[in-house]
């Protein structure tokens, strides 16, 4: 409430559109189309992020799907945060409702790993270090990208809220939410045994 008080609500939902509108830029698709590799969604899991990029054999465009997926979500936060942290924060839950629910692509987008990566960068690069550190440990140990994004994204809000950042805590627990929402069928593969593995093509 302090936060809303302090921004007032037009400039809390114009940060909110514009990180909507940043976080709604389908770079896995524009870019696979644009090497001429047809429509991301046609191979793999049918999602536009980076994983599945990778499974078109592809390894500098996924890195450049994650690159851009994750930078549009720190700049839409750095924009924003120019007129306080409550416009930083609307704006960092726009972009991660823009890239998973993008109004584009008939609201299908993608799951938001990297866009949390990317807002988590702009607003605790403490965070940061602390998912990126448990996300490379299970998926160079296990290589199941999804699993490990989701025991990072869990502990995020547990490390912001015992470092003292609790409005930014607020946050990623909603986008941590969101995400394992988005990772529902990924958990049901992962629970049967027939989730997709790192570098999996297909």
């Amino acid at each position: 409430m302090i936060l809303i008080e302090q921004a007032g609500w037009p400039l809390l939902l114009a940060s909110l559109a514009g990180g909507y509108l940043l976080g709604a830029i389908p770079f896995g698709l524009i870019l696979t189309r644009f090497v001429g590799l047809g429509d991301v969604r046609a191979i793999g899991s049918g999602n536009i992020g980076a994983t599945n990029v990778l499974r078109t054999g592809r390894k500098g465009l996924a890195a450049a799907t994650l690159l851009g997926d994750a930078l549009k979500g720190t700049m839409a936060v750095l924009i924003a945060a120019r007129f306080g942290e409550g416009p930083a924060l609307a704006a960092g839950l726009g972009a991660f409702l823009g890239h998973l629910f993008p109004v584009w692509l008939g609201f299908k987008g993608g799951k938001g790993v990297a866009t949390f990566i990317g807002i988590l960068l702009a607003l605790s690069p403490l965070g940061l270090l602390v998912f990126a550190g448990i996300w490379l440990g299970l998926a160079f140990t296990l290589k199941y990208s999804s699993l490990a994004a989701l025991v990072a994204s869990g502990a995020t809000p547990i490390v912001l809220w015992a470092s003292g950042h609790l409005a930014v805590a607020v946050l990623f627990l909603l986008l941590a939410g969101l995400l394992w929402w988005k990772h529902a069928p990924n958990i049901r593969r992962l629970l049967d045994g027939t989730e997709g593995r790192i570098g999996q093509k297909g």
